[in-house]
């Protein structure tokens, strides 16, 4: 990650200071053209590799040695700094009190003075996100530490994040906050331990009350102590290694944890709803971390506790749509698609969890992303508006109310041969029989115009399994197209129903089966991301917010 971690602090006598900053060093590109020159560089780095740059000699003037005092020091002068080089990448991870170019001191420096000044959040302590594009970005986190000689018993600190690129910096914020957080809440739970045993010798309350306060020799009456090293304050020997090993994985992680990818056109809707995804799974992750120091854990699903079932577990697996059709027939499969297609609840009951995972990823392809609610195998029923893909085991009992409901099917997958079965049989036909029910009376010759346009690719053995894959994904776009249009005219902008039916009209989803492709329409206007959805809901001009303005009548 081309960014860089400082520690600050505000110190009561020369204001804002870096304490300690971490950045990595990336190796130079080999270049044939200058090999000579290449080994005389690798030939100077080897050499200057204890204390490279670390001395800052630059910014080590015996007149900023001067201005300096405990409370602004971490190193001292003669220390070499610490280094840590990643393996696989060649990275080395420098630290020292500051930055090792003159120019990125200055960068650091302004971030260090904005994050304990101006640029703060509500209470003083929590991330805040400022910059622009000549100083860089910066993800700043205030928090204060406990001290029983400061001002208000407690001093300031902030951890910055400094990168040029504000998009990746945006993106790892979820990432950087929960574990620049363990680091704070490790800091500040040590400095409380300690600020409670120096408390409980000499309380500082009860003798700052009885002093006679004179502002001139404030810091004097506190013993000279009005700048206190973070060493000072934490009793940790090996405060600096520590921070240098936190800060160097921190910067080795969040760069490996989001890459860049080529992608040919905008982004599907489905990229956008796996992104949502991700974002509040972290945002879950951060917050229940902070939850009594990690401990406690979000109640999880009964899909959650379940043991993962992949398509590499032994035993028969549907492996297509195509194979699925051939092992259910051309009328069940027909049957159960348009069940999905629909958005009614599909159920599959049987005792081998990894069939039936396997027939849900099958099953799945068929929708988007967005509108895929899925519990893979569960021992009890759960509701319809919880998920549309169900899986249980033998035992459980089906509600009245679902068997008797035309918005919902159920497979149950019986065993052939009870179980006894050679390592070679693997095809789901020879060992498994599958029945299907449904109260439902949709004729068999009727059905969305996506469906009857997949059979007929499914129905011509010339088209290989990658091409049907290839035949399903344009036809869910050109579907998903006409979703877009539909939510546009009729939720966004708020068309009556003719308008509306006007639309379908020319959307091409009237006709004989014009009931089903409405209701597919409506369905997988469900699945649609929240970023379009905002989007389409920011940039909308309602009618009333555009009243024409009369012409004024002459006389």
């Amino acid at each position: 990650m081309n960014a860089l971690v400082a520690l600050c602090h505000f110190c009561e006598l020369h204001g804002p200071r870096t304490l300690f900053c971490t950045e990595a060093l990336h190796p130079p590109s080999p270049s044939p053209s200058s090999s000579q020159a290449g080994a005389a560089m690798a030939a100077d780095r080897d050499a200057e590799r204890e204390g490279e740059g670390l001395t800052m000699k630059a910014h080590s003037s015996a007149t900023q040695r001067g201005e300096m005092c405990e409370g602004c020091r971490s190193l001292p002068a003669h220390h070499p700094g610490f280094m840590s080089m990643d393996e696989e990448t060649g990275i080395r991870f420098l630290s020292h009190q500051h930055p090792r170019q003159s120019q990125l001191f200055s960068v650091v420096r302004q971030a260090c003075v904005r994050s304990l000044s101006c640029e703060v959040c509500p209470g003083r302590e929590g991330p805040i996100f400022f910059g622009d594009e000549q100083h860089g970005f910066v993800f700043s986190h205030t928090f204060f530490i406990k001290d029983s000689l400061a001002r208000g018993f407690q001093r300031w600190y902030s951890i910055v994040v400094v990168a040029m690129d504000r998009i990746y910096l945006i993106n790892s914020w979820p990432f950087l906050l929960r574990h620049l957080r363990l680091t704070i809440q490790s800091l500040q739970s040590t400095a409380l331990k300690v600020f409670d045993g120096e408390q409980g010798v000499c309380p500082q309350r009860a003798a700052r009350i009885n002093s006679v306060f004179s502002p001139a020799v404030f810091p004097q009456q506190r013993s000279g102590n009005a700048a206190r090293s973070l060493t000072s304050l934490t009793q940790h020997p090996n405060l600096w290694a520590s921070l240098h090993s936190s800060f160097s994985w921190l910067l080795k992680a969040c760069g490996s944890r989001l890459t860049e990818k080529l992608l040919e056109g905008a982004p599907t809707e489905d990229t956008l709803v796996l992104i949502e995804r991700q974002t509040e799974q972290e945002e879950e992750m951060s917050c229940w971390e902070g939850v009594e120091g990690g401990v406690s854990k979000p109640l999880t699903h009964q899909s959650d506790i379940e043991p993962c079932h992949d398509d590499d577990s032994p035993g028969p697996r549907f492996r297509s749509l195509r194979h699925l059709r051939q092992v259910l027939g051309a009328t069940d499969f027909r049957q159960v698609a348009w069940h999905v297609l629909m958005g009614n609840q599909v159920i599959w009951r049987g005792a081998d969890p990894g069939l039936i995972q396997s027939a849900f990823t099958v099953l799945k392809s068929l929708l988007p992303v967005g509108c895929v609610r899925s519990v893979p195998y569960s021992a009890h029923y759960e509701e319809a508006y919880k998920c549309n893909f169900l899986g249980l085991s033998p035992d459980v009992a089906i509600p009245l109310h679902v068997s008797s409901s035309e918005f919902s099917v159920l497979v149950d997958v019986h065993s052939e041969s009870d179980g006894v079965s050679t390592p070679a049989d693997d095809k789901v036909s020879a060992r498994y029989q599958l029945s299907i029910s449904s109260a439902s009376t949709q004729p068999a010759d009727k059905g969305p115009t996506l469906l009857n346009k997949l059979e007929v690719a499914l129905c011509n053995d010339n088209l290989s399994v990658e091409v049907v894959s290839h035949c399903l994904l344009c036809l869910k776009e050109e579907w998903m197209n006409k979703v877009k249009v539909l939510f546009k005219f009729s939720k966004v902008d708020g068309r009556g129903r003719e308008d509306t039916q006007k639309v379908l009209t020319l959307l091409g989803t009237t006709g004989p089966p014009e009931d089903d492709n409405v209701r597919l329409l409506k369905f997988w206007m469900t699945g649609l991301s929240k970023t379009y959805k905002n989007h389409l809901m920011m940039t909308a001009v309602r009618p009333h917010d555009s009243t024409p303005i009369s012409p004024t009548p002459t006389h």
